[in-house]
């Protein structure tokens, strides 16, 4: 895997045309998704007190991007992104206006909330993908890194502010009405993409080849193809390994670590952790795209950027000290943010046009879908063994992948 250098310095993404209604709704969509989530969440537990349905609604949000991702990346390049990411808020919407049915006739039954959770799941593979795509369109190669970044920070704030408003929702007009408000949320960006001007279709460019969509060996077709783009694969397998061996698997078990670290009130503790996680993000946003020409966008630093936040959740793991772990959270929170948001933007960059919806189907199925898996890893192992000693052996899986990434490029550059 060979270290090219990144284009000149860009200028910041917001700059754009366009950019900014693209940034502004994304973000308005990635609340309404974690506003749908804490309220179904919320009447789901109140319904049925059932830990198996909160542990499918987890498979349910990974899953698809595992299954699907590929082939969504595969029709993304035969047709137009903009019609698949107004697809993924027409479900969006279908799974909100579900609930709200539920809820007002008070017939919500497990397999109902199945079915909307999955229906859920399907949604984000369409946008997300999707997304992506449109992404490259918008902003072009030059401002690529400096897009890919923003739209991370925006999906942390989100992931923040969401949980927020959507309890603040619930106070105030309860769950019934709050989900049905939360189907609005998605419409900004729907309405937005009915004429906007991005897009490969839109600039008439040709489409990728027509080659059906035939799932596994769709997959592994792709896979063969990507290995002889180094810094592809490369940057796949690392965003793969991520994704299995940690993801955010030790959100789940945060307020297990608070209990276990002992700092007063467990659920403050718990608050903090989390906070200090996605403020270290959201700081690296801040910097990376305000001071960001100090840093090289390379596979090499992506890689550095990677190991740091496996140390970081190895020490967080072992470390038994609260203001030393909220720390090392703050830490792992910035390099996290750093390392993901460089590594798809490479992959971006050196995808070939001819393939890049199958290419980025690849890399949200290795960055996302195996998040199914890092549960499995951090939280059933740990059940076993402790969540300190399961996530210290996950991060040290993920560091010895990363080791021999190292190694694959010096190999590569000798």
């Amino acid at each position: 895997m060979t270290s090219t250098p990144a284009p000149a310095p860009p200028s910041s993404a917001l700059r754009l045309p366009g950019y900014a209604t693209f940034l502004a709704t994304f973000m308005l969509a990635m609340m309404a998704d974690n506003i749908e989530h804490v309220i179904s969440y919320w009447v789901a537990f109140q319904k049925f007190h059932s830990a198996a349905l909160g542990g499918f609604a987890v498979v349910s949000h990974w899953l698809p991007f595992l299954l699907l991702s590929v082939p969504v990346g595969a029709l993304n390049d035969r047709f137009d992104s903009r019609r698949l990411i107004q697809m993924g808020m027409v479900l969006f919407i279908l799974a909100s206006l579900g609930w709200g049915y539920f809820f007002v006739t008070d017939s919500l039954q497990v397999w109902h909330a199945m079915v909307l959770l999955t229906l859920h799941g399907c949604a984000g593979v369409l946008w997300s993908t999707s997304s992506q795509m449109l992404l490259y369109d918008i902003v072009g190669p030059a401002s690529l890194a400096s897009a890919v970044r923003l739209n991370a920070t925006a999906r942390y704030l989100g992931v923040l502010v969401g949980p927020g408003v959507g309890s603040l929702i619930m106070r105030t007009l309860g769950p019934t009405y709050g989900i049905f408000l939360n189907a609005l949320f998605y419409l900004p960006l729907a309405i937005w993409l009915v004429r906007a001007p991005y897009g490969r279709h839109y600039r008439g460019a040709a489409p990728g080849p027509k080659r059906a969509v035939r799932g596994l060996a769709d997959i592994l077709q792709t896979v063969k193809e990507v290995r002889g783009l180094p810094i592809v694969s490369g940057m796949v397998l690392l965003a793969g390994a991520a994704s299995f061996f940690v993801g955010n698997s030790y959100h789940a078990q945060m307020p297990g670590f608070a209990d276990d670290l002992g700092h007063g009130d467990p659920g403050a503790a718990y608050t903090a952790l989390l906070g200090a996680d996605a403020a270290g993000a959201l700081l690296a946003g801040v910097l990376l795209e305000t001071r960001g020409s100090w840093l090289r966008m390379t596979p090499t630093a992506a890689m550095t950027l990677a190991l740091l936040w496996g140390v970081a959740l190895f020490g967080f793991a072992t470390v038994h000290v609260y203001a030393v772990a909220l720390m090392l959270l703050f830490a792992a929170g910035f390099f996290e943010l750093s390392f993901s948001s460089m590594t798809q933007a490479l992959v971006q960059i050196n995808a070939p046009d001819a393939i890049r919806g199958r290419v980025l189907g690849l890399f949200a199925m290795a960055a996302m879908g195996l998040r199914a898996f890092s549960g499995i890893v951090v939280g059933l192992f740990g059940s076993v063994v402790g969540i300190h000693f399961s996530l210290g052996l996950a991060t040290a899986g993920f560091v010895a992948v990363i080791a021999f990434l190292f190694w694959r490029t010096k190999r590569a550059v000798a």
